[in-house]
């Protein structure tokens, strides 16, 4: 098939694709939304923000002390964004992969790996013990090398993990071995995490952590944005558009919005991840692709793909492109972006061939926050009144649970192993202001795709941005 005749079957595949998140698009068990806050309010904790970080938050809070009054605001409604449109992928690291942890906290990996893990269990625990009906399954996931260069870096990723004693879990895969796992031309070998990773219904275990919130007690307030933040006497104050909350503790779980705290802006700019969902797959369709461990998958790339089956046997394929707006704006106008999803689709079928004619029903983008190192970071303000956690880099489904931990754990004032962490006691590097933040991001994006187009060889910019910790690996 010509490159021509390959474009035009990608993008009729895309002819009846709802321009909506598939998983919010799921009345039986969407929840009604909750009455915006009018008046004043008090509590001894407010949580702003209501996706996973606010809603771990939140939750933990009440178990640590039943008694405790809590309120959570949420400006749209809760996992309505990057919550309820993210790949479904949980993931036990807590440093966006082995690779980035191991470059920037050497000495402290093997005890993140083991908290990682640890808030995996947590998160298992969670879902079965609250009755969150989000078809959670602990596949594992495949790293995939799809270019020679990367069968070296998976190997070496495996050797360096063996020798730190963590490689128990992972199992090294040759061609035939991978492509037994899920049958794909342009796979090469594979790097199996087998219980790290989880797959889940993302919308649906945002709702459920809801449900446990109010059963709980959380008073939770939707279509309720927080305007301002500050201090009144010994207490934090919140502002929204028809009342104002007075708080004890406030916990910041904005992530990719902007913070209330100006200088926490400075470490955060939200980038649009896209991504596909197909029809569901016939008995043919699914044995021609095999994948019955059902795993997820990710490839090597710079500008990687990662997908992953559904439980009702649909592929999700997202990533590759990753856009930055001039100025860290966020608006609903970049949900949607057509040529990311026509460069998707033909994607999708050159990993996928044997899928030729498959249709897909969804198409949507989000904003995801990020920092320059990848992972998260934390902090307080206000004379430890104010608590935040940002930065999870595409891995907030399952690291936003310990961040809430840090979070409560600041914000009592109590020294724990985690607050004596690193990771959670330094700040990764602020990103210049405009115009040169925009420069430099878009230098890095174009490295990036030089990188993946010349095996993998980092060129003189992407080396300084190593230097000085700001290095970009995905």
């Amino acid at each position: 098939m010509s490159d021509a005749v390959a474009s035009r079957a990608a993008l009729r595949s895309l002819a009846d694709a709802r321009p909506t998140p598939f998983w919010l698009d799921d009345p039986d068990h969407r929840p009604a939304p909750r009455p915006a806050l009018v008046g004043h309010e008090s509590c001894d904790l407010l949580v702003v923000g209501g996706g996973y970080s606010g809603l771990w938050t939140a939750l933990l809070a009440k178990e640590r002390d039943p008694a405790r009054d809590v309120v959570l605001l949420e400006g749209e409604e809760v996992g309505w964004a990057a919550s309820g449109r993210n790949g479904g992928f949980c993931a036990a690291s807590l440093t966006h992969g082995f690779g980035n942890g191991l470059a920037r906290w050497p000495q402290e990996l093997t005890t993140l790996e083991r908290l990682g893990q640890a808030n995996l269990d947590a998160i298992e625990e969670a879902v079965t013990r609250y009755g969150i009906d989000c078809d959670f399954e602990r596949t594992g996931e495949i790293n995939v090398a799809t270019a020679p260069h990367q069968v070296a870096e998976l190997e070496e990723w495996a050797a360096q993990a063996r020798a730190l004693g963590l490689g128990e879990q992972l199992t090294l895969l040759d061609r035939d071995a991978v492509r037994a796992e899920a049958d794909s031309p342009t796979f090469l070998a594979g790097l199996w995490d087998r219980t790290g990773v989880a797959m889940l219904n993302p919308a649906r275990l945002a709702w459920g952590l809801k449900r446990a919130c109010e059963q709980a007690g959380v008073r939770i307030y939707e279509h309720t944005p927080a305007t301002r933040l500050g201090a009144r006497g010994a207490q934090a104050a919140v502002a929204t558009p028809y009342g104002r909350v007075r708080a004890r503790r406030v916990a910041l779980a904005t992530n990719a919005f902007p913070s209330l705290l100006r200088r926490v802006r400075t470490y955060i700019v939200p980038v649009y991840d896209y991504a596909l969902m197909t029809e569901p797959l016939t008995e043919e369709q699914r044995a021609a692709v095999g994948w019955r461990n059902r795993q997820g998958i990710s490839d090597s790339a710079n500008h990687f793909h990662y997908f992953r089956i559904t439980a009702d046997n649909r592929i999700l394929w997202g990533g590759y492109d990753v856009l930055y707006h001039y100025g860290s704006r966020v608006s609903r106008d970049y949900h949607q972006r057509p040529e990311t999803f026509a460069r998707l689709a033909r994607h999708f079928f050159r990993c996928f061939p044997q899928l030729e004619g498959i249709r897909f029903s969804h198409r949507w983008g989000g904003a995801i926050d990020t920092c320059s190192r990848f992972s998260p970071f934390f902090g307080t303000a206000l004379d430890g009144r104010v608590g935040y956690a940002a930065g999870f880099t595409g891995l907030g489904v399952g690291a936003t649970r310990f961040g809430a931990e840090v979070v409560l754990d600041l914000l009592a004032g109590e020294r724990t192993e985690r607050t004596a962490l690193e990771m959670v006691r330094k700040k990764p590097l602020p990103f210049p202001p405009e115009p040169v933040r925009w420069a430099g991001i878009g230098i890095t994006q174009w490295s990036l795709a030089r990188s993946d187009a010349r095996a993998g060889k980092r060129n003189l910019w992407l080396r300084a941005m190593d230097k000085v910790g700001m290095g970009f690996d995905s």
